[in-house]
Order: structure tokens, then sequence, then C-alpha cells
């Protein structure tokens, strides 16, 4: 999601839950993300996990952003939309559990987000997933192009 602040660009971002996030931060935001589920286009499931992640139903007409791969592996797909959020309403996460202390034995449920704001672009590629900064760049040359052409 993103948004325009007096004519300046900002991206929403999501900060990973959980005991293990809890001190990261520069490099650890990133895009509201999850799996693709059997019978589920990349598309759909991108909706989808917004949706859970953030409690914000995605709208509007998206820009496909194509995919990147992370260091880990993983391949991300990504679309953008024009969409805003107000910083006082909480996220609406999805939980996980995890053994809490480690070899406690008690099982703690934690937002797979805990926390989520729009960051102008300079801030926001200080946040994020260094491979994901390639979908703030694609985003960028989108909108530059859209402007050029006059349409939206």
């Amino acid at each position: 999601m993103y948004r325009l602040n007096s004519g300046q660009l900002e991206v929403f971002l999501a900060h990973p839950g959980g005991p293990f996030n809890k001190n990261r931060d520069a490099g650890y935001w990133g895009i509201p993300k999850g799996q693709v589920e059997k019978a589920e286009s990349y598309f759909e499931a991108a909706i989808r996990e917004f949706t859970e992640e953030t409690g914000i139903i995605p709208y509007g007409d998206f820009i496909p952003l194509s995919w990147i791969k992370q260091i880990s592996g993983k391949t991300v797909y990504a679309w953008a939309f024009a969409g805003d959020w107000d910083a006082g309403q909480p996220i609406k996460s999805n939980t996980f559990e995890v053994e809490w202390p480690p070899r406690s034995g008690k099982l703690v449920s934690f937002p797979e987000i805990d926390k989520a704001a729009f960051f102008p672009v300079e801030a926001a590629n200080k946040k994020i997933i260094p491979a994901q900064r390639e979908f703030i760049e694609r985003l960028q040359s989108h909108l530059a192009i859209t402007r050029e052409s006059g349409t939206s």
C-alpha cells in the first residue's frame, strides 16, 4: 500500500511480531506477505495475506511489482495499491504460537505483525528487508511513468 502525502510517496511497511524481532528495526520491516494456499493465485494470496496480517482490505487499481528472491531463498510476489490507514487504529493481525521463553514448555501467542506505519521512501529504504527495496524502486518507476503520461 502506498499514499502520496503532500506530493511525496510514502509506503506502508509492517514489522514482524514475536520475541525474536522485538528489538530489531532497520532491515526487518517489510510488506505484509505469506504463503500461497492450494488453488490460489499469487495475487489472491497477496490480497488475503495483506488483509489477514493488517485487518485492512485492499481495493482499487493494483500495480504489479513482479517478484524478488530474499536472501532466505523465499520468492515474494507483490502488488501495490493506493490506500490510507489511520495510525491511531490498531493493526488486526493473525497470531502464531511459539514456546516462550525457550525450553519453558509454555506456548505463547504473538501477532504476526506487531506494528505498521507509512514511511517516506528514504526512511522506508532503511527499514525494509534489503531484497524488498526493489519493490519500492519499481513502484517509484511506475508512478513516475504514470505521471509523465498523464494517466492514473
